[in-house]
């Protein structure tokens, strides 16, 4: 279905406006949920998979969040000794930041000489009750370069000494951190860095966000430990075509997450996979997933084992686990707003022990949807 610029933009907002101690192998702040259902569970082992060239951590939601002395061990302390480890440059282009740790890390690397240069979204920029850690930064003189007004600056990522790079799907807020189902993955490659570092370069020195930004800049296939990753930015790269050519070489499974779920071309080759054969699973997070607009109830009606997430805050991933041997994550819902609107970034990597992880997220995720049917 494609949408009218009106009608996407009310189901951003629908879903924008409608946690974290790290799992084993983290976008908004919302309301507080009804009463979380008696199945609800708090998992709370602190461990992560780290390969020769990446870390990768999942929240583990708190049910309910209403005790803040459990608020250690997580998504946000890793993120903290990435950027503490910088001696040279932090880069951050962040849709949210209000972590107090977070925020005084980036400070932390300004006073001890490092380059720390910040991108968010305008109207998050403009808003006093949305960005007091971004105000932090300016006082401290970081320059913080806001863009985007007519969609968001959706973006996750930090680079730091143009050699590591973090993204993912976690916002770095407290909900994101402690209420909202995510992922955030560090990974050490200057090839990388480097795509990441000239995205960026678009968005703080020349002020380009969303429809504004060219291609150019970056290498779209790379090598890194081994594995082949690819890595693309939207609008710019037309980011949807290239998750499509992936699931069209599926051959025995697909599994997903999303947030956000609203593509139609996206679901129609879920469909046709699933005609040949091939094993289609996912989570929907439950806020827009009965619009019209949502993919959910096409899946379903076709028989498809898909489900809405028992998180009573929100399923934030926005991941496809391909054949057990391919990872897509990011920034990037599968919508109209994140292919032609936003600022995003976008992940695939084949690495089997990767997907493996995320296959055992993929599982949690699915069983707290199956515990709250």
């Amino acid at each position: 279905m494609k949408l009218t610029q009106q009608q996407r933009a009310w189901l951003s907002l629908a879903v924008l406006v409608t946690v974290i101690v790290i799992g084993i192998f983290t976008t908004s702040t919302d309301a507080p949920p009804s009463t979380p259902p008696a199945s609800a569970t708090t998992t709370s082992t602190a461990s992560a998979l780290t390969a020769s060239w990446y870390q990768v951590f999942f929240t583990a939601p708190l049910y309910p969040d209403n005790d803040p002395k459990k608020h250690t061990a997580s998504l946000d302390a890793k993120l903290t000794e990435f950027i503490a480890s910088a001696t040279a440059s932090v880069d951050i282009a962040i849709y949210q930041l209000d972590l107090p740790n977070v925020t005084q890390a980036l400070l932390d690397a300004r006073k001890r000489g490092a380059t720390v240069r910040a991108v968010t979204g305008i109207d998050i920029l403009n808003d006093a009750g949305e960005n007091p850690s971004f105000k932090e930064l300016q006082k401290a003189g970081i320059k913080v370069v806001g863009g985007n007004p007519n969609a968001i600056m959706h973006n996750k990522f930090v680079v730091a000494d143009g050699a590591r790079v973090w993204t993912g799907s976690w916002n770095f807020t407290t909900n994101d951190t402690w209420r909202y189902n995510n992922n955030g993955i560090a990974i050490t490659s200057a090839d990388l860095a480097n795509n990441y570092t000239a995205t960026f370069e678009k968005m703080w020195k020349d002020g380009l966000f969303g429809r504004q930004r060219k291609p150019g800049g970056v290498r779209h296939v790379l090598q890194i430990g081994g594995a082949t990753v690819e890595n693309y930015f939207a609008p710019e790269d037309k980011v949807a075509e290239k998750i499509i050519a992936r699931l069209k070489q599926a051959q025995r499974s697909v599994d997903f997450m999303a947030f956000s779920f609203t593509d139609d071309d996206i679901g129609s080759i879920l469909l046709q996979r699933a005609k040949s054969a091939v094993k289609i699973r996912g989570v929907f997070e439950t806020t827009g997933s009965e619009t019209k607009f949502s993919e959910y109830g096409k899946l379903k009606d076709a028989k498809l084992e898909v489900y809405q997430d028992g998180n009573p805050y929100l399923m934030h991933h926005k991941v496809f686990i391909i054949d057990g041997k391919t990872v897509i994550l990011g920034s990037f819902n599968f919508s109209q707003n994140a292919e032609e609107e936003n600022d995003e970034n976008l992940l695939i990597i084949d690495d089997e022990p990767l997907a493996t992880a995320f296959t055992a997220e993929f599982s949690r995720v699915l069983d707290a949807a199956k515990s709250a049917k």
